[in-house]
């Protein structure tokens, strides 16, 4: 990269983008490095994968068109055979094929080791960063699109790509944060159609007189040069520049804000069920009030929250002040982060289902010790396979440790391809219910939304069975008809 001459020329002298690699074949990568292979803007696309005894298994599904991700993903299984049919797109555990590409991607998860301490597992990023350096070449793009802690990508990326590649970031090669901003079951419209955060590391070029100049992220030629490789993509989404750790900073703080909203929504349903009355009459009320800067909309309430990003996010900002910001920040002396009481508040939701279970069997004069649970919904998310961070599995720990038995149930699960999967997960919900004394939602998947009273109580074989509804996917009255005892989220007019 070139450290004189103006800004345009840093980037176009480097010619076009025409062979992409994206690293990590998972809910984020399979489809970008799809629609990357879909436009007439990129010639080939590397989807890199390790072949692991827990993931091997993509690169023969991918690579004869066969989309790894279940559920309902609307077009990408076709765009996807498109592509692998007209050779644009390969899956590939040679990382060496990196050295071929003019930009690479990362789409790798970012958990926690433990909240508490703040101690992201970086292991698995970490890997893809020397990979990506090892085979990194003058001019290359490297964009991380994980979640990370804000500061990691001009702080620890830049670090081990420079050791890797004996090369200088932001003059022999471009590198960016582009976070992912996508929700499973529609991932291919969220690509397209949302607005895409891009920020560049600082960089600098020396003018005529050998002045150095400092080009701030939104300014850089890595912005500019991580432009280029997403606006093909782009359908009705927009681009917007910023610094990385900018970028770093927008994303953990969407997912952090969400899961406020929903911590909200779950702590009035608590309110709600303790003084007796329905969340769903507040909420519908308080949705009413519309006009000129009322903001006042509320999310929906539920059995907990699960999957990869909320469920740690918030814990990527926290850390993210702690490194960048805590000797200037002014906060309230002995209170806790508004955003890590969220976290916590959501985390509990489970616990409070196994409340409602125990209650429920209660009334029925039994109680939990002995009892059969029918666990409807292993997904963390409605018709969807992904499984991650499941609020399923804490309140199926718990359920176990009281003395109940638990049978689980999910439409969507392969046991074969996902990890943390209970003993007797099964896909026929028959043998699930079967002498079941409590039935739990957790997952709001069609197929329960469906369940006939009637039928669900015959499979029982109970006189007053109880449901328990996580996701608000019942009607109470059907069910306390049929003899259930009725209890749900916010429901404290049902008792």
């Amino acid at each position: 990269m070139q450290t004189t001459g103006s800004i345009n020329d840093m980037v176009q002298n480097n010619g076009p983008i025409r062979t992409v690699g994206v690293i990590g074949m998972g809910y984020v990568g399979v489809p970008s490095a799809v629609l990357f292979a879909d436009s007439l803007q990129f010639e080939k696309v590397y989807g890199f994968q390790r072949n692991s005894e827990s993931s091997g298994y993509k690169i023969k599904m991918l690579n004869s068109g066969v989309c790894p991700l279940k559920g309902e993903e609307p077009g990408l299984e076709n765009l996807l055979k498109k592509v692998v049919a007209e050779k644009k797109f390969e899956c590939t555990p040679d990382f060496s094929k990196i050295s071929e590409c003019d930009a690479v991607t990362l789409a790798i998860q970012t958990p926690f080791k433990n909240s508490r301490d703040l101690v992201p597992d970086f292991t698995p990023l970490t890997e893809g960063l020397k990979n990506t350096g090892k085979y990194l070449k003058p001019e290359m793009l490297v964009v991380l699109e994980s979640t990370i802690t804000p500061g990691t990508t001009e702080g620890m990326a830049k670090e081990i790509l420079e050791e890797e590649s004996g090369l200088t970031a932001g003059e022999d090669f471009f590198l960016a944060h582009a976070p992912e901003r996508v929700m499973v079951g529609r991932l291919v419209k969220n690509i397209r159609e949302h607005d895409r955060v891009i920020g560049g590391i600082k960089s600098f070029y020396r003018d005529n007189s050998g002045k150095k100049v400092i080009l701030d992220g939104i300014n850089s030629p890595s912005t500019k040069r991580a432009m280029e490789l997403y606006g093909p993509v782009l359908t009705k989404g927009k681009i917007i520049p910023m610094s990385a750790t900018a970028a770093e900073v927008t994303k953990t703080t969407e997912n952090t804000f969400r899961d406020l909203q929903i911590a909200a929504a779950n702590q009035l349903s608590l309110y709600c069920e303790a003084m007796g009355i329905n969340f769903y009459d507040v909420k519908k009320g308080v949705d009413s009030l519309k006009g000129e800067g009322i903001t006042r909309a509320m999310l929906w309430p539920g059995a907990g929250v699960g999957g990869h990003c909320l469920t740690k996010d918030t814990y990527h900002l926290e850390r993210g002040v702690k490194m960048l910001g805590s000797d200037y920040l002014d906060f309230p002396d002995g209170h806790e982060s508004l955003y890590v009481l969220s976290r916590e508040i959501n985390d509990f939701m489970p616990k409070h289902m196994l409340h409602l279970t125990k209650s429920a069997l209660k009334q029925a004069g039994k109680s939990l010790k002995g009892s059969r649970i029918a666990l409807l919904g292993w997904a963390f998310l409605a018709n969807s396979d992904d499984a991650r961070n499941t609020p399923s599995g804490l309140f199926y720990e718990d359920a176990i440790a009281a003395g109940a038995e638990v049978r689980v149930h999910d439409p969507w699960i392969d046991p074969k391809n996902t990890p943390q999967i209970p003993h007797g997960l099964d896909k026929d919900l028959s043998k699930a219910l079967k002498g079941a004394d409590a039935v739990v939602v957790f997952t709001g998947h069609k197929d329960y939304c469906e369940l006939i009273p009637s039928g669900v109580k015959k499979i029982c074989g109970s006189q007053h069975p109880a449901i328990i509804d996580g996701r608000n996917v019942l009607l109470p009255q059907q069910w306390i008809k049929e003899g259930f005892i009725y209890k749900g989220i916010g429901r404290g007019d049902i008792l």
